[in-house]
């Protein structure tokens, strides 16, 4: 399945069902899904323009990752969640933060505040809304020169090698995976992302920039990571835990306890027009 037919599919997928996606995976998504670099988030304040009094507006928040590195800078959040479990995981998290605000709602539902935000934030859920709802909405809900500041964390890869034995186990079982991202494919994704951005005719002025990250996980982890993807949400579950431990097994006996994965780490910033 190509990126743009992936996202197509998110959208196009019922309310009800999209609210629920990840609902099952919600502690998994919160405990192995990565953070966003202060390098990029530093970035992001800087190129949005947002001052200490700033107030944002963050579009499907889950259980915070990206809400908690603006809280700690002080800004003064509306966070919209339609799952119950990452809602109530946000609301945890963010509880040192007292000018955070969680509601439990969906963007599509979420009565519109026009001309109250400077920033419209969506980390990683852009994907979820259909285009003809969320730019004119995100528009409407800007202060004039407002920024819609969309946030990536693209997908944590393994070396090739890593990646290709893994292959072989759901080859295997028949499962079918995305294929493998080198980081340019990766940065290129991201600059689609931004081109649809401008596509809308909503908004201007883009800016795209991205990080090399990398991170260490345990191979317990790393398969609590796997089991927040997208494609893991469409099998049997009683065929992957047969998958998972045939997983476990290859990465036991060929890598030992650690795994070491890459992936770019992104913005995508356009202001108001």
């Amino acid at each position: 399945m190509k990126d743009e037919d992936l996202v197509k599919s998110c959208y196009s997928k019922d309310l009800s069902e999209r609210k629920n996606w990840y609902s099952e995976f919600a502690d998994a998504y919160n405990k192995a899904r990565p953070r966003y670099p202060k390098e990029l988030i530093y970035r992001v304040v800087e190129v949005a323009k947002l001052e200490k009094e700033a107030t944002i507006l963050e579009v499907g928040c889950g259980p915070g990752n990206a809400t908690i590195a603006f809280a700690e800078l002080g800004f003064s959040m509306l966070c919209i969640e339609p799952s119950q479990r990452f809602y109530q995981l946000a609301r945890q998290n963010c509880t040192p933060y007292p000018s955070v605000e969680i509601t439990n709602t969906s963007f599509e539902e979420w009565q519109l505040e026009t001309q109250k935000f400077n920033a419209v934030l969506a980390a990683n859920s852009w994907h979820w809304i259909p285009p003809e709802i969320k730019y004119p909405k995100a528009a409407a809900a800007l202060q004039e020169h407002g920024y819609l500041i969309l946030l990536w964390n693209m997908l944590p890869q393994p070396t090739y090698e890593v990646y290709q034995a893994l292959h072989q186990v759901y080859q295997s079982q028949g499962v079918s995976i995305p294929a493998y991202e080198q980081m340019e494919t990766q940065a290129e994704i991201i600059r689609g992302f931004g081109q649809n951005v401008i596509d809308s005719g909503m908004f201007n002025s883009l800016v795209s920039e991205h990080l090399r990250c990398e991170v260490t996980y345990s191979i317990d982890d790393y398969l609590t990571l796997l089991s927040t993807l997208s494609f893991y949400r469409i099998q049997e579950p009683e065929k992957m835990d047969f998958v998972f431990q045939s997983l476990r097994s290859v990465l036991e006996s060929n890598w030992g306890s650690d795994i070491h994965v890459s992936y770019l780490s992104a913005f995508n910033i356009a202001e108001k027009v």
